[in-house]
């Protein structure tokens, strides 16, 4: 792995651990395991950085499954979503979601981080639009509403799970999104 990816994949743990402020340069490049100074010749800020961590983070989210047409499209948004709770739940609640932290904690504060939360969640409500307008072409899903509000009111749903269930430090939020987008705005 080259210097810079060395950076990057730390920058992600280290800042979906502790969130952007509270992970300095620094603590990226210790977790890295490179001097400080390499930082700034691959990256020509803290931000720039977090721009990329997001990038990388949104690849794994494993969005491109939402489009595997040999699987039903609602088995593949339970799919989805039962991987990021198991994921979460998996990391005993300790963290939520890097994009939904970054947009609460840096959206009024850095123009180039809102805009790449923006990007990010735009792809995500495409991504999960897809097997919803699906699901509404075969008559399995009401298109009483299209697939992109739907998408993006699920995934708003998603990153507030993500937070009720970090603070109460249970399952119960996931089971309520599950009951609630599955069982009867999808049903």
């Amino acid at each position: 792995m080259s210097m810079r990816e060395e950076i990057v994949e730390a920058a992600v743990e280290q800042f979906h651990t502790r969130g952007f402020n509270a992970a300095g340069v620094k603590d990226i490049t210790n977790s890295a395991g490179v001097p400080k100074g390499s930082f700034y010749n691959h990256f020509e800020s803290k931000e720039a950085l977090a721009v990329v961590a997001l990038e990388r983070y949104g690849e794994s989210r494993r969005l491109g499954e939402l489009a595997d047409a040999s699987v039903d499209p609602l088995l593949r948004l339970r799919q989805h979503f039962e991987f990021l709770r198991d994921e979460n739940t998996g990391r005993d609640f300790a963290r939520g979601c890097l994009i939904g932290g970054f947009g609460a904690e840096m959206a009024d504060h850095s123009d180039m981080i809102r805009e790449a939360v923006r990007l990010s969640l735009e792809s995500w409500e495409q991504a999960l639009a897809a097997p919803i307008a699906q699901a509404q072409e075969s008559g399995r899903v009401t298109a009483a509403t299209d697939a992109k509000t739907l998408a993006r009111f699920i995934l708003n749903a998603w990153e507030g799970t993500l937070i009720s269930a970090r603070a109460e430090r249970s399952e119960d939020s996931y089971e309520m999104f599950f009951e609630t987008v599955f069982g009867t705005l999808l049903a």
